[in-house]
């Protein structure tokens, strides 16, 4: 299986040279719905964990008794996965209605306190050999894992995500833990993901245009500003046309499809990726620095809500243009905040110093 991202559609540095200074690569990791084992990359797979190292577990105190058992949040979407494969849709039927209502209940765990150790879930998991743009972890460690707290408890707000990563070297795991502590119940379906395999693709990718140069930033801009506005008066002048009418100079508007943008076409791309340039289009840019070193860290990892959406569509894989985004933009179900992403930044200088991370 492989997922191959369509060329771009422009070139993007015959219309700004200067970009060619600041090309990068990521690798889109392309998850998709499988049976990945321990030995393989994976997102929501099993992971390569030593039966006698502790499983991670999230110490902070937040409430952590009541929520959705994951069992049941699988089984939900495997419901409405086989009534979207339906043929025509007609949607749940009213028996799976009722069991999706029984399996949405939230539970109650008797006994456990807000300070009890709560195994983290599995998010994913990375070797080297498969990730082109994956650097070397500390000590030379080839396999990175990524963990995180199923419950929105955490940071200043107390309503922020956790996670946590570790590096190993994957050869010196010997017996492996077969069967890993779960969460008897989770805050938020988006933290449990469903069982992916990986079609790594590296792509070219350019920075986030507000940390370019402000002189290259402005004429990016200008042109996309001047383009908007030549589509706004091509619709207009067709809609008047039709119609036989004069129209406000100020109302209508061209389909943004039609216009190619650097931010949603040139640039970034969506999706689970590795390396390359993070995004800032919820945020100003803001200095992600070691907090060891004060090292200007590098992106690690993207996770990221959805492989691509209305803005995002000229990212959608070659194999996939007939899809619709839903369902099938989402196949990992993982939701970060407001179906956002979140941004993984590690220090170039010592890998083994704290990861940080930004919400976008």
């Amino acid at each position: 299986m492989t997922k191959t991202t369509p060329p771009r559609p422009l070139d993007v540095e015959a219309l700004f040279p200067e970009l060619a200074a600041y090309r990068g690569t990521t690798t889109r990791l392309h998850p998709r719905p499988g049976s990945p084992d321990m030995a393989a990359s994976s997102v929501g797979g099993p992971m390569l964990w030593p039966a006698d190292e502790p499983w991670p577990v999230c110490t902070e105190t937040h409430p952590r008794r009541s929520g959705r058992r994951p069992a049941d949040i699988h089984r939900g979407r495997q419901i409405l996965d086989r009534a979207w494969a339906r043929s025509p849709f007609r949607g749940p039927t009213e028996e799976d209605r009722q069991l999706l209502d029984e399996l949405s209940r939230r539970h109650r765990i008797p006994g456990l306190s807000d300070t009890d150790p709560l195994p983290l879930v599995a998010l994913a998991q990375l070797y080297r050999r498969d990730i082109p743009d994956l650097p070397a972890g500390p000590d030379d460690c080839d396999l990175l894992q990524v963990f995180c707290c199923p419950f929105d408890a955490h940071g200043p707000t107390r309503y922020g995500m956790l996670l946590h990563l570790r590096w190993r070297r994957s050869a010196e795991v010997g017996d492996v833990l077969a069967s890993p502590p779960q969460p008897q119940v989770v805050g938020s379906d988006g933290y449990v993901p469903e069982p992916c395999v990986l079609q790594p693709e590296q792509v070219v990718t350019y920075p986030f245009a507000g940390l370019l140069p402000e002189d290259l930033c402005d004429r990016i801009y200008a042109r996309e500003d001047a383009l908007e506005e030549a589509l706004e008066e091509e619709a207009l002048d067709e809609e008047a046309e039709q119609e036989g009418t004069e129209y406000d100079s100020e109302g209508g508007g061209g389909d943004d499809d039609e216009l190619i943008r650097y931010q949603y076409d040139l640039s970034i791309p969506p999706g689970w990726r590795v390396g390359g340039f993070a995004s800032w289009h919820t945020t100003d840019p803001s200095p992600m620095d070691c907090l060891t070193c004060t090292a200007p860290m590098r992106l690690l990892l993207t996770i990221d809500s959805s492989e691509w959406d209305g803005g995002s569509g000229s990212w959608k894989p070659t194999e996939e243009r007939d899809l619709a985004p839903h369902p099938f933009a989402t196949p990992t179900k993982v939701i970060v905040g407001r179906a956002g992403e979140a941004n993984i930044f590690a220090c170039p200088a010592d890998p083994g110093h704290p990861h940080r991370w930004s919400i976008q």
